[in-house]
C-alpha cells in the first residue's frame, strides 16, 4: 500500500498550476491573483475632506467663536476648485477636493451651517478631517500582490486603482463521471438490486464550491467499450477526469479494466475508508479515479482532490483547519491505516481543545452520518484505538 501523503502528492503534481488569464472584476471573485497587481493612482487621488463641514485655515479659527464669510461651496465631484483666502472658509462635502490654502476642515455640526456666512463653535488643528494623497496607496505602488485571494475587499480595492481586469489562475474545467450498472437517476422508479446515483452531485457540488467549473456525466454502465466511447471524446474539452466506482480488486471494475495500460495506475492507499485509488494521464488529460462507496468519495475529495485543485488555482493555504480535541468514545482503527471518521466538534469556552464525538460508525456506506459532521477525526496509521478523553486530530470541514 501507498501511504496518503504519497498518494496525495502525486495527485497535487498530475494537476500543476492552472493558465494564466485575464478576467473582468466582477467574474473574478475567488480566483488568486497570478502577478502583482500595481496602483494606477494614488488612493486617495488627492486630498479630500473626511466630513461636511467648512474647508478653513486653521489659524482663523484658533479662536472661537468665529464668524467667517462662506467663499465657494464645494460638493464631492467638482474638479475647479479655487483658492481658500484667508479669514474666508469654502462650505465642503465629504469626498470633496480639498481647495488650496486650506489646512483643516471644521465638522458642520461645530457649526452653524451657514450658506453665506458660518459661525464656527469650535477649533481645529491642522490636518483635522483630512485624507491626504496616498495616505491608503501610492501610485505604482503593489496594491495586491500574486498569491491575493479575491474577495470584496480586494476586488474593491482593484476597482479603486484602476483596474478592470485583473490576471488570475483560470478555473478548472472538471469532468465528473460516475460509474455502476446498479445506479439509477432519480427520479426514475428503482428496481431490486438498484440505487439511486448520489456520487456525481456529491462531486460536482464540492468541486464547483472551489470555484471550478464541473461537467456531470452520471450513471455509465459497467462496460469497458461504452465508457470509452462516453468519456474519451469529452477529455479534449476539460482539465482533469475525476471517475468514483469500477476501481477495486473484484470483477466489473470498468473504470480500472478501461484505464489500465492507458497512462493510469490504480494502487492500494493506507486509509480508511477509501483504500482503493487511481491516477495517473489518459490521452495526455489528468485522472483521478475514486472508490465508489459515498462517504469514500467525500473523503478521498478531502484527502485528495480539493487540495489539489485548491494548490492548481494558486491557493497558498490548501489544508483544512486542524485541531486537537478530546474523544468523548472510544474508537477502533485498523492498524497500518489512517482511519478518516465523521465527528462532530465542540469547542470548550476557556478550554485549550475542544471535544469531538464520532457520527455514525466507520463503515464507507453510512451517508447519512456525514450530513451530521462538522469535521472528521484522524486517527494515524500507528494508532489501533484511542479511549475516551484522548486527545486527536481533527480536520474543520
Amino acid at each position: 500500500m501507498i501511504s496518503v501523503d504519497a498518494h496525495r502528492e502525486t495527485v497535487t503534481g498530475l494537476l500543476g498550476n492552472a493558465p494564466v488569464i485575464s478576467l473582468p472584476l466582477a467574474s473574478a471573485a475567488g480566483l488568486v491573483l497570478a502577478e502583482d497587481v500595481l496602483a494606477g493612482v494614488s488612493l486617495p487621488p488627492f486630498d479630500n475632506s473626511a466630513m461636511d463641514g467648512y474647508a478653513v485655515r486653521a489659524a482663523d479659527v484658533a479662536e472661537v467663536p468665529v464668524t467667517l464669510p462662506v467663499a465657494d461651496d464645494i460638493p464631492a465631484g467638482r474638479v475647479d476648485i479655487g483658492k481658500l483666502e484667508p479669514g474666508t472658509a469654502h462650505r465642503i462635502m465629504t469626498g470633496a477636493p480639498l481647495p488650496p490654502g486650506a489646512d483643516a476642515v471644521v465638522m458642520v455640526e461645530h457649526t452653524d451651517g451657514g450658506v453665506t456666512d458660518v459661525r464656527i463653535l469650535r477649533t481645529a488643528v491642522p490636518d483635522a478631517h483630512i485624507r491626504h494623497l496616498g495616505e491608503d496607496v501610492v501610485e505604482g505602488t503593489v496594491a495586491l500582490p500574486a498569491g491575493t485571494v479575491l474577495g470584496p475587499a480586494q476586488l474593491g480595492l482593484a476597482a479603486a486603482v484602476g483596474l478592470a481586469e485583473v490576471p488570475v489562475r483560470r478555473p478548472l474545467k472538471v469532468l465528473v463521471v460516475s460509474t455502476g450498472t446498479e445506479l439509477v437517476d432519480a427520479p426514475n422508479p428503482l428496481r431490486h438490486g438498484q440505487i439511486y446515483e448520489s456520487n456525481s452531485i456529491m462531486l460536482a457540488s464540492a468541486i464547483r464550491a472551489l470555484g471550478c467549473e464541473a461537467e456531470v456525466v452520471r450513471s455509465v454502465v459497467d462496460d469497458v467499450d461504452e465508457f470509452r466511447a462516453v468519456i474519451e471524446p469529452r477529455l479534449a474539452d476539460v482539465d482533469l477526469l475525476v471517475t468514483s466506482g469500477g476501481v477495486s480488486a473484484g470483477a466489473y471494475e470498468v473504470v480500472k479494466d478501461a484505464l489500465t495500460g492507458q497512462g493510469v495506475e490504480f494502487r492500494k492507499v493506507a486509509m480508511q475508508p477509501g483504500g482503493p485509488q487511481g491516477c495517473g494521464r489518459w490521452n495526455g488529460v489528468p485522472v483521478v479515479t475514486l472508490p465508489g462507496n459515498p462517504v469514500s468519495v467525500l473523503v478521498s475529495f478531502e484527502a485528495f482532490l480539493r487540495p489539489a485543485l485548491l494548490a492548481a488555482m494558486g491557493h497558498s493555504g490548501v489544508d483544512r483547519q486542524k485541531v486537537r480535541a478530546r474523544l468523548t468514545e472510544a474508537m477502533k482503527s485498523p492498524a497500518g491505516r489512517r482511519q478518516f471518521r465523521r465527528g462532530f466538534y465542540t469547542h470548550s469556552e476557556g478550554e485549550v481543545t475542544g471535544v469531538v464525538g464520532p457520527r455514525g460508525g466507520p463503515g464507507s456506506h453510512l451517508l447519512a452520518s456525514f450530513t451530521q459532521a462538522n469535521c472528521l477525526i484522524v486517527l494515524p496509521e500507528e494508532v489501533d484505538s484511542a479511549e475516551q478523553g484522548d486527545e486527536v486530530d481533527v480536520l474543520l470541514l
